[in-house]
């Protein structure tokens, strides 16, 4: 049993390694979609996971077409400040996936458009929604949404 948290090509070192401590700790899968603005084995990457990097279950794919590829068949949810539903109005299942785009840009705005109807947000005050909250942030804040309906499994 598992959540899946996606990084489309992830910029900030500390933050895929802060999801990827996060990822460890509950046993959620930590996929990375190229091109990373790092190497997997920058020193900040590493720092910010600590000692959690051999307990995460973690699979990086060449490309967001080549991650759709494999994945496309299963539920989908793209986490985007242009999120038709907010995070919480999703029911959660097993093995759903949550994607995530760059710290800059976001996921692709042509793919958001193919997938509209996956497309979920934090809500946020009308005059910050433009911008966004720290990716790591908002990872964390929807995979314990997503553990909490599943009743935290296998978590004591």
């Amino acid at each position: 049993m598992a959540i899946h948290v996606v990084f489309v090509e992830p910029e900030i070192p500390p933050n895929t390694g802060n999801i990827a401590r996060t990822c460890a700790a509950t046993g959620s899968v930590l996929h990375l979609v190229e091109p990373l603005g790092f190497s997997i084995d920058d020193k900040s990457v590493k720092r910010a996971g600590l000692d959690y990097w051999p307990f995460v279950r973690l699979e990086v794919h060449k490309s967001l077409e080549a991650f759709m590829e494999k994945y496309g068949d299963r539920q989908l949810y793209l986490a985007t400040t242009k999120g038709g539903k907010k995070y919480t109005d999703i029911n959660f299942k097993d093995e759903d996936m949550i994607l995530f785009g760059r710290e800059t840009a976001g996921l692709p705005k042509e793919f958001i458009a193919e997938h509209i109807e996956k497309t979920i947000r934090i809500p946020m005050s009308r005059d910050t929604r433009l911008r966004s909250l720290n990716l790591s942030n908002s990872a964390n804040i929807i995979l314990f949404e997503a553990l909490r309906q599943l009743g935290f499994p296998e978590l004591d």
